[in-house]
């Protein structure tokens, strides 16, 4: 593999560099300083909350680019921008449909937190895995002082299954997304993890020949496309390895660590 040309790595952050616990390894860690020194930037790309992709990374945080929510808002040289969001008339039009889907959990990701409207102790406890910033409310539809950057909708078995289908029909007006086993994503029309992606590509000066990206999910599809070097994890979604130009280990087994060790080998 030619990795001659890489200055610019880029991981989403569930299935991919975090193991099935929820987990960065150390090896991350060590192998980070590593590509720092190489000088090459590293960069989390998620549709978890912006908050919690710093908390998952926090001794790091300061020294990389983050892309939250699906390409919502981005951190980059420390500063944090709100690239798409919806309405208030948008959110409230996806949210009473969702309603009407059963068994389904609906979160509003706003900037300032993630706000819920149900009491559901083992929901709440899985939804912690992936918000830090967690806020009930009786009623999604009051909620008003906030941006809101996407609606994330849960279901315990399938969101393929059991959600996709009662709201594809907003594809024409929304960025609909699977985005994992048990979630489903909906956001701005243009909103995804490559617009984040190509603006950040042209703040640093760097193209797709310089970029190397992982990805195991749907919402990682488009951002595979503007790398040179795309890898989909073993345990990927069928379409990202098919999107993919290459595979590598499962999250468990620390996949992006064995390409980060030959990217940094190689240029030792």
């Amino acid at each position: 593999m030619d990795f001659s040309n890489i200055k610019l790595v880029v991981s989403d952050m569930d299935g991919t560099l975090l193991n099935e616990n929820h987990e960065v390894s150390d090896r991350f860690y060590k192998q980070f300083k590593a590509l720092q020194k190489r000088n090459i930037h590293f960069v989390a790309a998620s549709g978890r909350q912006f908050q919690s992709i710093q908390h998952k990374l926090y001794d790091i945080k300061d020294e990389i680019s983050i892309i939250g929510e699906n390409g919502g808002i981005m951190q980059h040289d420390n500063e944090t921008k709100v690239l798409l969001k919806l309405s208030q008339n948008n959110a409230a039009e996806c949210i009473k449909a969702l309603r009407k889907i059963d068994n389904c959990y609906i979160v509003l990701c706003g900037k300032k937190a993630a706000y819920i409207e149900t009491s559901d102790e083992k929901f709440i406890k899985h939804l912690k895995n992936f918000y830090s910033e967690v806020m009930p409310v009786e009623n999604l539809l009051q909620v008003k002082d906030d941006d809101f950057l996407k609606i994330a909708v849960f279901h315990f078995e399938s969101s393929e299954t059991f959600i996709y289908p009662h709201i594809k029909a907003f594809e024409d007006k929304y960025q609909v997304i699977v985005s994992g086993q048990n979630w489903l994503d909906i956001s701005h029309i243009e909103a995804n993890k490559a617009y984040a992606l190509k603006i950040l590509q042209q703040n640093l000066g760097l193209t797709s020949k310089e970029t190397l990206v992982f990805g195991d999910f749907n919402n990682d599809i488009e951002m595979l496309k503007l790398a040179d070097l795309s890898y989909a994890m073993a345990n990927a979604h069928p379409n990202v390895k098919k999107q993919a130009k290459y595979q590598t280990k499962s999250n468990n087994e620390e996949g992006v660590e064995h390409v980060l060790d030959e990217l940094i080998n190689s240029k030792s």
